[in-house]
């Protein structure tokens, strides 16, 4: 698992390491009936591809005699073995390398003691601590911690997913590798393997992992579970498809193939589970049933794991935030059982709290799509130049397929900003769509019920691409199999036509007899009226 490298910086050759399952040791959470050099070789046999220990109670001739035996065991694996913090336990064992903190001893003075083709990794919790080790010679960084974790005091220093792509991007052109750790487990590292990507591109070469393998009593299954999964994205993680998360670059014909998924819809029925505000629920409900799907309206934070494995897809709508742990917990198992998950940030940039409760839902589990309209979004975006009233938007954006291409960039997902024309973005490709009615802008949860819709569409379309493509290795590294940015596309297209035809019938007379024609139009609707009156522009 280690070959000789040239680091760039200087002719000396080091190890080359393969960071993919880094194991922090963790003595104390070993379970009954398993001892600590028995875990680690049943660790390595599942995939653990680097060592370090880290004892921080240990005095020093207990941690020397952990590190002869760890050195020992990892040398029958060819594994390399990083020492936490103790510069004199890796001289005296010749270790591979040692991992230094914030506060530890500098990578430069660290660097003038150890022998040359020593590898030297530090923790990091920002950018600014990413380019000072950069730039003082670090050989590889560990960034977090990205979530809580009992094995370690993180008090103020969780990034979450989100913020890992800064961090690497100020590794950009260099040889500098990158770990997270903090709270990794099987349960959320493919999500956060996915959201830690920069909008360079830049991938992490590693997870690090302590309790999911320390603690487990079958250790080796733990890793190789971990080991597949991050093998497994990696091996999907080309520079094509890190560009555009949940998508493909947009292909002709869109529309026809985006309208086709209601046949999908009507044929399987998808059941979509909605945690929605209370002021749209009954409507919600019959706008999923007039598509062919089937509407579950659960929130209890007990009973998720369950449903997530039987729906088709999860739209998550905070608009009154009053079932937050539920929707933390449907995201997290939407995730694990990969099903798309639609994120509606209803009103996020009217309070703090909303801002707070967005932030925190959107590092817990990753979003296949985000919708919101322009105030919304630019909140997510971190601009000004959209205003919130209340759950409106005050105006509209001056480019509005830069904003939304960088925001999908930016959070992994795909991007939906709702208004008189719909713009939505891989991150790569703009689709602006141009249909729809003003009448939709005088009911109430109009939005909301466009959630609805393009949650159903995806759910559609991941039914078609897992009939399609099957479940091989390549869905094993992806969060959600199918083109999520198609299921928009669709999904948009199908309230919004609708609604033209809803509202050019002749026993609508306003807002109050639209409503009711609209839910009788979206179940009259067909691919071949959509394709026919879908006003469709793309921008490259």
């Amino acid at each position: 698992m280690t070959s000789m490298q040239n680091t760039g910086r200087s002719q000396v050759s080091k190890p080359e390491i393969d960071y993919s399952l880094y194991l922090v040791s963790g003595r104390e959470l070993l379970p009954e009936g398993i001892t600590y050099l028995e875990s680690l070789e049943q660790a390595i046999q599942g995939g653990v591809t680097v060592v370090q220990v880290r004892e921080k109670n240990a005095d020093t001739g207990e941690f020397l005699k952990i590190a002869q035996e760890t050195q020992e065991l990892c040398n029958k694996y060819n594994v390399p073995l990083i020492i936490n913090d103790r510069i004199d336990i890796a001289l005296a064992i010749r270790a591979t390398g040692v991992h230094l903190g914030q506060t530890d001893m500098p990578v430069s003075v660290a660097r003038s003691l150890l022998p040359a083709e020593t590898i030297i990794g530090i923790s990091c919790n920002n950018p600014e601590q990413v380019e000072k080790a950069l730039n003082e010679g670090a050989d590889y960084v560990g960034l977090g911690a990205v979530y809580g974790t009992a094995t370690k005091d993180v008090t103020g220093k969780i990034t979450g997913p989100r913020n890992v792509g800064a961090m690497l991007e100020k590794l950009d052109g260099s040889n500098v590798k990158a770990v997270v750790i903090g709270g990794i487990k099987s349960s959320n590292v493919l999500r956060t393997l996915h959201g830690s990507v920069s909008t360079t591109g830049h991938v992490l070469d590693g997870v690090a992992v302590v309790s999911d393998i320390a603690a487990s009593k079958t250790p080796k299954d733990a890793a190789h579970n971990l080991s597949s999964i991050v093998k497994a994205f990696k091996h999907v993680s080309l520079p094509s498809s890190l560009a555009t998360p949940f998508s493909t670059q947009v292909s002709s014909p869109l529309v026809e193939h985006a309208a086709a998924l209601l046949y999908i819809v009507r044929k399987h029925g998808p059941l979509i589970h909605q945690i929605t505000n209370t002021v749209v629920t009954n409507q919600s409900a019959n706008a999923t049933l007039a598509l062919g799907a089937s509407p579950i309206m659960a929130t209890s934070p007990h009973e998720m794991e369950d449903l997530q494995k039987a729906t088709g897809a999860l739209l998550i709508n905070f608009g009154t935030i009053a079932d937050k742990e539920g929707m933390l917990q449907a995201g997290k198992f939407a995730n694990l059982n990969k099903k798309p998950v639609v994120f509606d940030p209803v009103g996020v940039g009217a309070t703090a709290y909303r801002r707070a409760a967005a932030k925190e839902l959107m590092n817990f589990w990753q979003a296949s799509i985000i919708k919101g309209n322009a105030a919304e979004i630019g909140t997510l975006a971190d601009s000004v130049e959209v205003q919130a009233k209340g759950v409106d938007s005050g105006g509209s954006f001056e480019n509005p397929p830069e904003v939304i291409r960088q925001l999908a960039q930016k959070e992994r997902c795909i991007i939906v900003l709702s208004g008189v024309t719909d713009y939505i973005s891989n991150g790569s490709d703009v689709v602006a769509l141009h249909n729809g009615h003003p009448l939709l802008g005088q009911i109430t949860g109009s939005g909301c019920m466009l959630g609805t819709v393009v949650a159903t569409f995806a759910a559609a379309e991941r039914l078609r691409s897992l009939e399609k493509e099957g479940t091989g290795s390549n869905e094993e590294g992806r969060l959600v199999s199918g083109d999520m940015l198609l299921a928009a596309v669709g999904g948009v297209l199908a309230l919004t036509v609708a609604s033209e035809i809803a509202a050019a019938r002749k026993d609508v007379k306003g807002s109050g007899t639209f409503l009711p024609a609209l839910i009788d139009e979206l179940g009259r609707l067909t691919p071949e009226v959509i394709i026919d009156r879908a006003k469709v522009e793309l921008f490259h």
